[in-house]
């Protein structure tokens, strides 16, 4: 039994995403969190100072868990567009999982997502960074032509906003045509990658320290 004392984050995170599936974003209280915890609301307000930090938090997990894999693929050593196909796939994958799997926390995660944009605009920059980064490398392997890195990952994660886009969750029913049309885009972007792009930035590996 969790008691005031061993209360965590964590415990209140996992029982707050309980609450909000069960009542929705607007009826869902501190209180209701606190009772289906079996401590007073007071406990969960000194590790989360208002019901707007805990549902920030809540937003801010939700974005993290979804996209666990990514980092580990931005980071690996191999093929860049091996990699950056593998990363959109992951992505795709998470989304259409948590959209499909569990439309009732789904929809409550975009009305927390709605009130949270400066966290959803730092998770976006993070993603897009990820991509900047397997683009870079590519460029450097030789794989991709000297793309203009920071343009290029923009464009990347905007053309395939059909696959992670929230808004675009009811046409993910059907897998085979949406891995049809993944595969299909995916063509394409690797082909822009490879050819030749205007503009230029710096591309040249920096030097060892």
């Amino acid at each position: 039994m969790t008691t005031d004392s061993s209360l965590t984050p964590e415990q209140i995170l996992t029982a707050a995403e309980d609450v909000l599936r069960r009542f929705g974003p607007a009826k869902a209280t501190v209180v209701d969190i606190a009772r289906a915890l079996g401590v007073s609301h007071g406990s969960v307000y000194r590790h989360f100072p208002s019901k707007a930090a805990l549902r920030e938090a809540v937003t801010q997990r939700w974005l993290d868990q979804a996209h666990d894999a990514l980092q580990s693929i931005t980071v690996e050593t191999g093929p860049a567009g091996e990699r950056l196909h593998r990363w959109l796939a992951t992505l795709f994958a998470a989304k259409r999982k948590k959209a499909l799997d569990d439309p009732e926390l789904f929809a409550t995660y975009l009305a927390l997502v709605a009130e949270h944009s400066a966290t959803v605009d730092a998770h976006l920059e993070t993603l897009t960074g990820q991509i900047a980064h397997i683009v870079q490398d590519g460029i450097w392997q030789g794989e991709f032509s000297a793309v203009p890195v920071q343009a290029a990952a923009r464009s990347v994660f905007q053309a395939s906003a059909h696959f992670h886009d929230p808004a675009h969750a009811a046409e993910w029913t059907d897998a085979r045509r949406s891995t049809a049309d993944f595969e299909a885009l995916w063509a394409l972007l690797h082909a822009g990658l490879r050819g030749r792009w205007g503009g230029a930035e710096s591309t040249q590996r920096p030097a060892a320290k």
